[in-house]
């Protein structure tokens, strides 16, 4: 009886598989794609590879900081099982953002990262409202611009301490 309890609390806790949304996770996912329908955009499926990813970045950028000098949001430490990154805003190390889902899940496309930090905690609303006021991360969300030939499949969602982020995938996750 015992182990059935500790299995069913895990399983509704969403500790299981790990890649389940949280909570504000699935605030954030709720307000992107009111957002979306709001344009006339399509919902995008959540995808467990892009989430598990995302999950494993939230957790590197609050653990290992690898955030310093010309290092920013979208960079890995050197403290996990995946290849480390510091990415700059020339984006001269787009590949190494763009490989990690395939270097980290089963997920065969490219992944594109959206991320937020706030001083304090991040939150869903703040998230979306700080990419809403940032044209280059609009644009991803909404498909505008250099993103416009991109037709999301797949969505990775963490949110964790100060951390915000969003993982969009141009293939539907099997």
């Amino acid at each position: 009886m015992r182990i059935f309890l500790f299995f069913l609390i895990v399983s509704l806790s969403g500790i299981s598989s790990g890649q389940s949304l949280t909570e504000q996770e699935q605030q954030l996912y709720d307000l992107v794609m009111a957002y979306r329908k709001k344009a006339g955009l399509p919902a995008i499926p959540v995808s467990k590879s892009l989430t598990k990813v995302a999950h494993m970045h939230a957790n590197d950028l609050v653990k290992n900081n690898p955030v310093h000098g010309e290092c920013n949001l979208h960079s890995w430490s050197d403290q996990g099982d995946w290849t480390p990154c510091c990415y700059t805003s020339d984006h001269a190390q787009a590949r190494a953002m763009w490989d990690k889902p395939r270097e980290l899940t089963s997920y065969t496309g490219n992944g594109y990262e959206i991320s937020h930090q706030h001083s304090a905690m991040a939150t869903p609303e703040g998230a979306l409202k700080s990419w809403q006021n940032s044209s280059a991360h609009d644009d991803v969300i909404m498909n505008r611009g250099i993103w416009k030939k991109h037709k999301w499949q797949a969505i990775g969602i963490a949110i964790k301490g100060n951390y915000a982020m969003i993982w969009f995938g141009d293939l539907a996750d099997e």
